[in-house]
């Protein structure tokens, strides 16, 4: 427990929206803004259940490695 923070235990959502949004920033610096798939522009702007948003796929086969090396950016209607 003493690396951890009060966080964790008292707001578990905001840590995985957080982790999800340092993710998703690693990726689009990485990849740039174009889906994998389709190579259009992805749109961050969107809420997060629209289908011309972006979405993080997995591309590897172990899905239990969330590295980003294992990941990449899609539209989610295009990771359907």
């Amino acid at each position: 427990m003493a690396g951890r923070s009060i966080t964790e235990y008292l707001n578990p959502w905001k840590l995985g929206r957080e982790k999800q949004r340092q993710r998703l920033d690693a990726l689009r610096k990485r990849d740039g803004d174009n889906c994998r798939r389709c190579r259009r522009p992805l749109r961050f702007d969107l809420p997060s259940g629209h289908d011309q948003g972006a979405t993080i796929e997995e591309i590897g086969s172990r899905p239990a490695d969330e590295s980003l090396d294992n990941l990449c950016l899609t539209h989610r209607r295009c990771n359907a």
